[in-house]
């Protein structure tokens, strides 16, 4: 069973520290256990990803959505930005190291925008709490003056999707969060 920490230097967001076994053989690790998270959502799809060195993912938000991220192989630099206006974190920004360095997965709860730069090659495993819905796919440019400074890679390679998101002012009220996190059922 894993160590559960929760992080509060954004709200709903949870890090969850698995606890490693091994012999002579290897190690095991138990990475997803659903009563480790609130809310009682249950994850109904999971994927992987795998990016080069040097690349950089989002910044993307959810509506509804939650996701639950682990990364298998290498080292990531992740960047959360809590955008729910009736949050007590709201404006916060939360970065991380998660892979081989600090092998913790990262809950994150609707109204989080997240992303990652890979520092090495890696291999990233994500659980979601619903099926692909394009209309819960939003973003926000990753080079925003928000986040100047913030990221390690100065010029990332980034896909022609989060190369064209929004400046955050430039992002319509409606497509941004209310700040409620909704329970599952």
């Amino acid at each position: 069973m894993g160590t559960k920490s929760i992080e509060s230097a954004i709200a709903g967001v949870e890090i969850i520290t698995p606890v490693v076994h091994g012999d002579e053989r290897g190690s095991f690790q138990e990475t997803y256990r659903r009563s480790w998270f609130p809310l009682g959502r249950e994850m109904v799809q999971g994927s992987r990803s795998e990016k080069v060195a040097g690349s950089l993912v989002g910044l993307h938000y959810h509506l509804h959505q939650a996701d639950y991220w682990y990364v298998v192989n290498g080292i990531a630099f992740v960047l959360l930005y809590d955008l729910r206006r009736s949050s007590a974190t709201y404006d916060t920004i939360l970065t991380l190291e998660m892979g081989e360095t600090n092998p913790v997965g990262v809950f994150i709860p609707p109204g989080v925008a997240h992303g990652f730069a890979t520092l090495t090659d890696i291999t990233l495993t994500y659980l979601v709490d619903s099926y692909y819905n394009p209309s819960d796919e939003l973003g926000i440019a990753w080079n925003d003056p928000r986040f100047s400074g913030v990221w390690p890679l100065s010029n990332p390679v980034v896909s022609a999707r989060d190369g064209s998101n929004p400046m955050l002012a430039e992002i319509e009220s409606q497509n941004l969060p209310n700040g409620v996190l909704r329970s599952a059922g």
